[in-house]
């Protein structure tokens, strides 16, 4: 074979079969030579992976990304999102057909649309003839003066790299971990902080890794999700251009806590860029002795993986996560066992966001009371918040937990633009629904944004101004739940579509009274008895539909023609 010739489907095959999580990896390999999956490819994967062709078939089909069709893959896919399709991405679709072009949910890009994507890049513009590569955006210095723990130096030129980041104490946590400290009492600080999980659960950091260190079983993982997916969100991405050496030096905090010896970071497909980027910091970690054997030169092993999702927003929940990497279907899994104690292979595994993992170093570095004091009105630390939609400075902002909605809104984002004024913002990205009038008077921390019948979750925020029609707004967020809907559980799967249907005209009482109460009807069944969060979270939308909008709900089921649709 000549050094320019493409490997057969054997050597790839070979490749990765024995490689931990080889599904995904392998698949891309086989999509990125040939620029689609065929029959061939995939009767290959299936003998040399023992799956079932028919689920093989299943699971391929199941994520957006993988394309069936013969140069699928450099077609381009045009994000018609919920922020993107308030700024062009509808007429983008329609203007890039003849290159057959799709639609895609959203692309994690909602500071800069629209995004799209064309073989392994990513492009941005609002035409045909402004599509161009750009960066991630840098966030901007904190507008308050705040104190920040992950931001903190992610501004520094060369950040990205080993020599960048170690010129701003990179490294010295697990140095200071590996040599001076005992899992035990590293665990012990990473408690006292009060570090909770900042990919929307807020669960006690401390506690779920002390119970995978206290669980039999080896090897331990280490998961980090970064399929970050949740419309609205785009904070995991920033920190992974800008500062990948901190996701990494957290996750290597984590395997000395919890004694796992291998780490995996699950990449959502929709970032190209960003997993060139990690592959790059894990090579340059691993030529310094910052991962793999003998750690720092002592006897802490961990070794990370990196494998790419292929378009699924239910893979941001742990399960369906879990099942991808282990190349089952993704769909949630039951719970209990809990992945601390039955995860990655029905091992004890810790499932952590990026940015719970990026603020581990610099706990470390500083202290838990320094973390704990960053927060306001006795909360603990900080929030990255994602700000987008009809806002003048949208982008990335570390917040310190607690601080007033409207004081991100209007003091650090600018407020609205110049003649408009804000109606709504949504949570948690889509699932907390929205929030408006005097509810607007919060502060960004769990306790008061559940006060108002919403959550903080993963900190992705949308504004919509007055010009918004916020029935419409609700239908496209309920389409792209049922869009996204895995199918598993019936609560979910018809549910999500019901009420895509009563929001887009096609069903439904013409009796306000009546409409009202069947919609409330359905997300009360939804969140009682749907497999995982995605079911539970939708009805937060029409919930606070109706409670934030009852004029313009009154006049759609009138008329069932939203203003602006």
């Amino acid at each position: 074979m000549s050094a320019h010739a493409a490997p057969s489907t054997a050597d790839l095959v070979a490749r990765w079969r024995d490689e931990p999580a080889p599904l995904l990896p392998l698949l891309h390999a086989l999509h990125d030579r040939d620029g689609f999956l065929s029959e061939d490819a995939l009767r290959a994967v299936s003998q040399a992976l023992r799956i079932p062709l028919a689920d093989l078939f299943g699971t391929v089909t199941f994520y957006h990304h993988f394309s069936r069709e013969p140069g699928g893959l450099n077609k381009p896919r045009i994000c018609t999102g919920n922020v993107c399709c308030l700024h062009g991405g509808n007429e983008l679709l329609a203007a890039l057909k003849s290159q057959g072009a799709t639609a895609m949910p959203c692309a994690g890009r909602c500071d800069e649309p629209v995004p799209v994507l064309r073989g392994h890049e990513q492009l941005v513009g609002t035409s045909a003839t402004s599509l161009a590569a750009k960066p991630t955006p840098l966030p901007a210095p904190n507008p308050g003066g705040c104190e920040e723990c992950i931001f903190e130096s992610i501004r520094e030129p060369g950040r990205a790299t080993l020599e960048g980041y170690r010129r701003t104490g990179g490294y010295e946590a697990l140095s200071k971990a590996v040599r001076e400290m005992t899992p035990t009492q590293l665990l012990a600080l990473v408690t006292e902080s009060k570090l909770a999980g900042r990919g929307g659960a807020g669960f006690p950091t401390g506690v779920k890794w002390q119970a995978v260190a206290d669980a039999p079983g080896q090897p331990k993982s280490i998961v980090c999700n970064a399929d970050e997916g949740e419309p609205g969100c785009f904070k995991d991405r920033a920190i992974m251009d800008y500062d990948p050496h901190a996701l990494l030096e957290g996750m290597a905090l984590a395997g000395f806590a919890t004694g796992a010896p291998r780490g995996f970071i699950y990449l959502r497909y929709e970032y190209p860029e960003t997993f060139r980027i990690l592959e790059r910091a894990i090579a340059e970690a691993e030529k310094a002795g910052l991962l793999g054997v003998n750690i720092l030169g002592g006897v802490f092993n961990f070794t990370i993986h990196l494998r790419r999702g292929a378009g699924a927003y239910i893979c941001g929940e742990e399960g369906s996560l879990l099942n991808s990497l282990e190349g089952k279907h993704p769909f949630p899994r039951n719970k209990p066992p809990f992945p601390v104690t039955h995860g990655f292979e029905n091992l004890p595994t810790a499932v952590n966001n990026v940015e719970t993992l990026a603020s581990v170093p610099p706990i470390v570095r500083k202290g838990a009371a320094w973390y704990r004091g960053l927060g306001r009105n006795a909360h603990a630390g900080t929030k990255l918040i994602s700000l987008s939609g009809d806002i003048q400075h949208p982008g990335n902002y570390e917040v310190p937990i607690g601080l007033p909605l409207k004081t991100l809104l209007h003091d650090w984002a600018g407020g609205p633009q110049t003649g408009r004024t804000i109606q709504a913002v949504t949570m948690a990205g889509l699932s907390g629904g929205f929030l408006a009038g005097d509810a607007l008077d919060c502060t960004l921390d769990e306790p008061s944004i559940r006060g108002k019948g919403s959550f903080l979750g993963a900190g992705g925020i949308i504004v919509f101004d007055d010009s918004r029609d916020m029935v419409a707004a609700a239908h496209a967020a309920m389409e792209f739940f049922a869009h996204e809907s895995c199918g598993k559980c019936f609560p979910c799967r018809i549910g999500t579509q019901r009420l895509t249907e009563r929001l887009n005209g096609e069903a439904g009482p013409s009796d306000l009274a009546a409409w009202t109460q069947e919609v409330r009807d359905i997300g009360t069944v939804m969140r009682a008895t749907s497999a995982c969060g995605l079911g539970m979270a939708a009805p937060f939308v029409t919930d606070s539909l109706l409670k934030f909008f009852p004029e313009q709900v009154d006049n759609y089921v009138v008329s069932k023609e939203p203003n602006n649709r």
